[in-house]
């Protein structure tokens, strides 16, 4: 299933010529190899709200409920809760890991992130959303674990490499937007 993205297409068409291979990028990564067309556009979503890239999330949230009708409110609503949990999620852990110290990593963080055992699309949908912002963030942890529980969930090497494919476009694409 492939979905229209006239919104997106008009903010791919508004960068600038130094970024013709983001917009050529920005429309190969999202016609999905390995992920469903929802599930592609669901990452991007989440990576564009990591960034704060309000007018590419803007279009893509618009392209989502042209596309998905009333299917569309999860993907979007897990894109929205996966791209605050891993804003938290990724400093925090980063820290821990960075210090790398036992006194640190026996504390527990208690920080509430129930959303990601209990998504409005799938646990895989999540993960993969969350991997996306985990690698913008640059959290070795964060990678790892995502990486590992999408593996466990039946996921292969080929969706998360798409998914980090599709956050480093998008993270390119709103560096050429705010130009």
């Amino acid at each position: 299933m492939s979905l229209a993205t006239p919104a997106l297409d008009a903010c791919r068409d508004a960068l600038p010529d130094e970024f013709k291979d983001i917009r050529l990028n920005l429309a190969a990564v999202l016609a999905g190899e390995h992920l469903a067309a929802p599930q592609a556009l669901g990452v991007a979503l989440a990576a564009a709200r990591f960034v704060r890239a309000g007018g590419l999330a803007a279009a893509m949230e618009a392209d989502l409920r042209a596309g998905l009708g009333d299917a569309a409110a999860p993907v979007i609503s897990d894109a929205v809760a996966a791209a605050g949990l891993m804003a938290m999620n990724t400093v925090y852990y980063r820290f821990r890991h960075m210090l790398g110290k036992e006194s640190y990593e026996a504390r527990s963080p208690r920080l509430r992130m129930s959303r990601m055992a209990q998504p409005a699309t799938s646990k895989l949908d999540f993960e993969l959303m969350s991997l996306a912002c985990a690698a913008l963030a640059g959290c070795e942890l964060c990678i790892k674990n995502h990486e590992a529980s999408l593996l466990h969930l039946g996921a292969g090497e080929e969706a998360c490499h798409d998914a980090v494919r599709i956050a480093a476009v998008v993270n390119a694409a709103a560096c050429g937007l705010e130009a």
